[in-house]
């Protein structure tokens, strides 16, 4: 097996890879980037077929490449990971691909971790874990294997001919949620879709997407979720040209609204009465960001044309006004569950000091600096703000951690056994100037 020796050895060659890797060679920091599989393998194989990005183009990317097409338009998710492998060329950031890190191991005694992969060991002085958000998808222990429904995470759904013929149960309410669902009933199924607490924001108001408004609003730049909102999701789509997500509408296509999956037992989900709770604070969450919207074109004489008709609110659909408590799966035709329910992080090779973890595996870190001397995380939800997470986030928090591992570098390459005399230091100097000229 080979040995190799780097300074950084930046984990994952997604866009927070990426990111992190221009950063490293602006600085002059030689660097390594490694990656199990591909470059942007998850844009191409964890992501459903019809799957486009939830920004479009001219906002969703890194500042110095644009992508091809419309502007306004949302990039699918080919295009998306073709960018980004153009973009790695571009920058000729040095990855190697179908190498699997396996464990990084602090050094005893000296600088650095020890770094066993797949293609051998490698000796780093600083280690970014960029392996992103979606690292562990999460099926909650509901429905037992072997109840003869086809269950799936939705990072494995591909597309609506893939699945048993039958009706189909969503769980999640986020951007993969409602598109899969949306989906599956303009395919011809029947589908029930499990609605939790969300935001919902407005596609385009106004002339601007909502990406715009947010910036605009410096909703972006929000340091921490609300609190009490650490785990909503947000419902955006750009899907179809990109389309506000309406709870009510999709219930009007066909969509059968529920509340949020609770226990299962003799056949029988239990449906929590939280349906109509989730989608109101959802309008409320929708309504506020136009009422903000509209107090920023007056404050700022903005020439934008109104749209009163974004304001107002469908009716209320049955599955709202009678909301089903229960749902027995096999009476309601339904043979498979897609499982929109989100991801966990995986830092199961970075064995260092358990403390640098919480009790639920999350990083200790400020802004991505790790609890852990000489570890770096890039690319989590809420790093440093809401865009965190997000291709056009992950690179500004990369220049960040680039600075801070340029300001490690200069502690380590002071030499203590050149330490300035004293009477030399650069306040002695200036007293005696002082002095001489009788200031002092």
């Amino acid at each position: 097996m080979s040995h190799e020796d780097v300074e950084v050895l930046v984990v994952g060659a997604g866009q927070a890879g990426i990111a992190m890797s221009e950063h490293l060679t602006r600085a002059g920091v030689e660097h390594l980037v490694i990656e199990r599989d591909r470059i942007a393998e998850r844009w191409r194989s964890w992501r459903w077929d019809s799957l486009v990005a939830n920004g479009p183009a001219w906002h969703d990317r890194f500042p110095g490449l644009e992508f091809d097409g419309d502007p306004d338009g949302f990039a699918g998710k080919e295009q998306v990971a073709d960018y980004l492998v153009a973009y790695a060329e571009k920058i000729h950031a040095p990855i190697r691909t179908g190498v699997e890190v396996l464990s990084v191991r602090r050094h005893e005694g000296r600088p650095g971790f020890r770094v066993q992969t797949s293609g051998g060991t490698i000796d780093a002085r600083y280690v970014v874990a960029a392996t992103g958000p979606f690292q562990r998808p999460i099926v909650p222990d509901v429905v037992p294997a072997d109840a003869g429904i086809h269950q799936l995470h939705s990072s494995r759904y591909r597309n609506p001919g893939r699945l048993p013929a039958g009706a189909v149960l969503v769980v999640g309410a986020g951007s993969s949620g409602v598109q899969i669902a949306d989906e599956l009933r303009r395919s011809g199924r029947e589908v029930f879709l499990a609605v939790g607490p969300h935001d919902r924001p407005p596609r385009r108001y106004r002339g601007r997407d909502f990406c715009w408004w947010l910036g605009v609003l410096g909703k972006w730049d929000m340091a921490a979720p609300p609190a009490g909102a650490e785990h909503v999701t947000i419902a955006v789509s750009g899907a179809h040209g990109g389309q506000t997500v309406d709870f009510r509408a999709l219930a009007e296509s066909g969509v059968t609204l529920l509340g949020r999956a609770g226990a299962f037992a003799d056949g029988v989900l239990s449906i929590a009465s939280d349906l109509r709770d989730n989608v109101l604070a959802g309008d409320a969450n929708y309504l506020s960001v136009l009422d903000e919207a509209d107090a920023y074109v007056a404050r700022n004489g903005l020439d934008l044309p109104e749209e009163p008709e974004a304001h107002e609110i469908r009716p209320d659909p049955e599955s709202l006004t009678h909301p089903l408590l229960s749902l027995d799966l096999q009476a309601a035709g339904v043979t498979s569950i897609v499982w929109a329910t989100g991801f966990a992080l995986d830092y199961s090779w970075l064995q260092i000091d358990p403390a640098a973890f919480d009790e639920r595996g999350r990083p200790r870190h400020q802004r991505g600096v790790s609890a852990e001397p000489g570890v770096y995380f890039l690319g989590l939800p809420w790093q440093s703000r809401r865009g965190s997470s997000f291709l056009w986030g992950v690179w500004h928090d990369a220049r960040y951690i680039a600075d801070q591992i340029g300001i490690q570098r200069g502690y380590a390459a002071y030499p203590a056994a050149a330490a300035p005399d004293h009477r030399t230091h650069p306040a002695r100097a200036l007293e005696a100037e002082l002095a001489s000229t009788g200031v002092a």
